[in-house]
Formats: structure tokens, sequence, C-alpha cells
């Protein structure tokens, strides 16, 4: 729940300190046509997420509404508004994947983490992304962690590929 501060306007230390990249990336993107998404994703980039007070600033930077930045914001699956974890694994969810066992890695990535899509482990080392298509149907199930793709990955091969995840800090 936001508080009734963060409604109002004020900035904590993490707040105050993502505003000069969001700043960096208006400034950089606004004169390229279309330029709502290039900023979304260079805060993305930088940030590893969209913070919520982004959004304004966006808008304010670009004369949109708050509402169109937010509606893009949450409409594209990719953009994040809370930190990832350390790690991001992403499953497919298309129909050559799911074909091929995607849904088996799913209940069993589930069910190892104990979180489901768009959350992330409590020790903050795993966030679980489902994702519509790898490009990778040739060598499903895939999956994609810290933007590297796995293709033909068995529940084994799963277990083995979180548990490396899970070694590293």
């Amino acid at each position: 729940m936001i508080s009734k501060e963060k409604r109002a306007g004020t900035t904590d230390a993490a707040d105050a300190s993502s505003t000069g990249v969001i700043d960096q990336a208006i400034a950089e993107n606004r004169h390229l046509p279309g330029a709502l998404l290039p900023i979304l994703h260079a805060i993305q980039d930088r940030l590893g997420f969209i913070p919520p007070h982004a959004a304004a600033r966006i808008a304010d930077g670009l004369n949109l509404s708050h509402a169109d930045v937010h509606g893009v914001i949450s409409f594209y699956h990719d953009f994040r508004s809370a930190p990832p974890g350390r790690h991001v694994v992403k499953l497919c969810r298309a129909e050559a994947c799911q074909s091929m066992g995607a849904v088996a890695l799913e209940t069993r990535l589930k069910a190892r983490l104990g979180i489901d899509f768009g959350q992330t482990t409590p020790d903050g080392a795993i966030t679980l992304e489902p994702v519509y298509c790898l490009g990778n149907c040739a060598l499903s199930p895939a999956v994609m962690i810290d933007s590297q793709l796995k293709g033909r990955v068995t529940q084994e091969r799963l277990d083995g590929l979180i548990a490396s995840l899970e070694a590293k800090p």
C-alpha cells in the first residue's frame, strides 16, 4: 500500500536517486517520434524496473496524461513496476513450448520457488516471469535466464539451472 506521504508527492532516498535516471532518459529520448517506449526501456534498462513516480515525470516531460503513460506501462508485460530479483527467469508459454512440456516446467518452477508468475522469491534471488514466445520453437521448451536463452529444457536441467542461480550471490 502506498503511504499518504508517497501519494502526496514526497520522495524517499530511492525515489531521489532514480529521479536523475528518469530525467536523463527523458532528455535523451524526448526528441524521438513515439518517445514514450524508448524512455520506458531506457529507465528499465538502468534501474531494472519503472518506479511508480516515473509515470508523472514522463507525462510532464512528454506533455501526455498520467493515464496514457500508466496505460503503456501496465499494458506491456515486459515493464516491471517493482525491482526484480537478482536473477530473472522467463518461461515461454507459447503453444510450441507448451506442447513440449512447458506446463510441467511451470508447475515445477512455481513449486520449487514457492512463487507465481510476476513474483520474486522472499530472499530476492529469483523473479519468475511468463513470456509468450522466445522465438526458440524448434528447441522447445525454452526459458530465458538473465537474458540467456536456453532450449530443450527438461525438468532435470531446469533444476540444475535454478540450483546454480540459488548458489550465486
